[in-house]
């Protein structure tokens, strides 16, 4: 075999990778954060989350991304083992739509599909527009790759060596080896079983042995998902698990079945594709897969249990009230940009649990006094302050890597969302002082003063209760209700501080203790400013 050929060969699959990689990325920016919805809501049932896993690895074209993004999901808690076997059972089948256009030979049409998705990079000014013309790039130059290696295959017709190397490779065990060292290596079955089609195409692969290789590239498959759970938690390292069993029992099963009768099914491969080599392959490709899920789908919640064997033990749990530790993001978390910001909400949806949990504490030990709830004030204090730093630079960190568009948008607000909360966590810790000042001054609060302040502060547990589920929940149920809460606890700071001054004047409070009731007061109408900002940090609405 010549170096051209060679040469030609590499370049090709350089090409075929590329594309892929262009492809795929660039519908997760356009379309990954409605993927993201659907694999959130559709996933109930396992029926349905073997549909969405179909549906999505069909459009981003990888089973590789579908899975990463899966354990990413189990990682943060948003799906349960149970749903993830299904997208996951649903992803191996749409995996197969890759190699089923490649054998539609399309790379005759590249240069024309290259084209158009340039022109449109080009003179297409709107954003989400011209990333679907990075979408077509990504094809365009797929096709033009597996145009390369089509051309370098057809010259090794030629060569004796390629001829006997092919003819050589009798052993079923052999195949299935080599079929999961090289989807290992490439980290895709959709580009291996794509290589296959195009081997095939040339009369280069037995039919018969390549049947074994696909279930090989079955295998080779779970190596993304394994690798991208290994610094995870042990739920996500149990969905990359669930994808390494159902394909190793897949491909056991096949296996035996393909030793039996891997000649009757070729044929009747073969007539269902009309003579077309490469087609028969790509239908094997599909067939393989849809008899594994068939036959497994009633087993899912075996499978669930079997990967508890395969890992077994639990997580530390980390409550709301853990010191200096991230539930949701980390170092050791899986970084998938598809699920970056939503991982960043839950994360900011405890953050502001411990504010407004620690503002309720600051306000009951300003009243009581109590040495231990103040001394917890500064603690939680500085766990929340943890968490803001912790937080920030994960936004940083996200915001550099290949964000979909529409979490891109809202990047700028979650800044903001992590110093308001920050911020809400301030006001506790003040409150906390004017207690430490209570003591040592000896200064009281009149009973009137004292109910004022419990009136402010339901009003203001209310709209932090609210904005933080609008915030979390993307809901706008409460739009109306903050507005109106926000504006009622400013007229309520006026009505205080006036109720105040009438005190003063008549001698019912001593200065010290107005001083600190005003400030209170000042504090808690902030807090409520701050929790009206976090409701609509995401929304359309704005604030008024």
């Amino acid at each position: 075999m010549s170096l051209s050929i060679i040469l030609s060969m590499a370049g090709g699959l350089g090409l075929f990778l590329y594309g892929m990689r262009i492809m795929s990325d660039s519908i997760e920016k356009v379309a990954g954060a409605k993927l993201r919805g659907i694999l959130e809501r559709l996933t109930t049932n396992r029926f349905t989350a073997i549909l969405v896993g179909v549906f999505f690895t069909a459009v981003i074209q990888s089973s590789s991304a579908c899975t990463v993004m899966v354990v990413s999901f189990v990682n943060s808690g948003l799906m349960t083992l149970t749903q993830a076997a299904g997208v996951i059972f649903g992803a191996n089948i749409g995996t197969t739509v890759t190699a089923l256009l490649v054998s539609f030979k399309l790379e005759k049409a590249a240069p024309v599909i290259l084209l158009t998705g340039v022109l449109i990079l080009m003179f297409v000014k709107k954003q989400k527009v011209s990333r679907w013309g990075e979408v077509i790039i990504g094809f365009g130059v797929l096709f033009m790759g597996l145009g390369t290696m089509s051309g370098a295959m057809s010259g090794m017709k030629d060569s004796p060596v390629i001829l006997d190397l092919f003819a050589s490779l009798q052993s079923p065990f052999l195949a299935v080896l080599l079929g999961t060292v090289l989807t290992a290596v490439i980290q895709s079955s959709s580009v291996t079983v794509s290589i296959m089609v195009l081997l095939a195409n040339q009369g280069l692969l037995s039919m018969e042995i390549g049947m074994f290789i696909i279930l090989g590239c079955n295998i080779g498959a779970c190596t993304s998902a394994l690798l991208a759970s290994l610094n995870g938690k042990k739920d996500a390292k149990r969905a990359a698990a669930i994808h390494l069993v159902f394909n190793i029992i897949g491909t056991v099963i096949v296996y035996v079945i393909f030793s039996l009768a891997v000649e009757e099914i070729v044929a009747g491969l073969t007539y269902l594709a009309r003579g077309d080599a490469g087609r028969t392959v790509a239908y094997a490709h599909i067939l393989i897969k849809v008899f594994q899920v068939i036959m497994m789908m009633p087993f899912i919640k075996q499978i669930v249990k079997l990967t508890y064997l395969l890992v077994p033990g639990d997580d530390k749990k980390i409550g709301y009230r853990d010191s200096y530790q991230l539930k949701y993001i980390g170092e050791k978390v899986v970084l998938n940009p598809a699920t970056a910001v939503v991982e960043v909400i839950k994360e900011l949806d405890r953050m502001g649990s411990l504010a407004d949990e620690n503002l309720n504490r600051a306000m009951n030990a300003l009243i009581t006094l109590d040495q231990e709830e103040i001394e917890e004030v500064y603690e939680v204090e500085k766990n929340i302050d943890f968490l803001s730093h912790a937080i920030t630079n994960y936004l940083v960190k996200i915001n550099q890597t290949t964000l979909p568009i529409e979490d891109l948008k809202s990047i700028g607000a979650l800044f903001h969302v992590v110093n308001d909360i920050e911020r809400i966590g301030d006001h506790a810790e003040n409150i906390a002082d004017s207690a430490v000042r209570r003591q040592e001054t000896g200064v009281g609060f009149s009973k009137a003063a004292q109910r004022e302040l419990g009136e402010m502060m339901d009003m203001v547990n209310t709209v932090l209760r609210f904005s933080f589920e609008m915030f979390v929940k993307s809901t706008e149920e409460h739009v109306e209700d903050i507005r109106n809460l926000e504006e009622a606890i400013d007229e309520k700071e006026k009505e205080l501080q006036q109720k105040h001054i009438e005190r003063l004047s008549n001698n019912e409070c001593t200065p010290e203790a107005g001083a600190l009731f005003s400030d209170i007061v000042s504090g808690l109408e902030r807090v409520a400013d701050h929790a009206t900002n976090i409701a609509f940090a995401n929304s359309y609405y704005e604030p008024t």
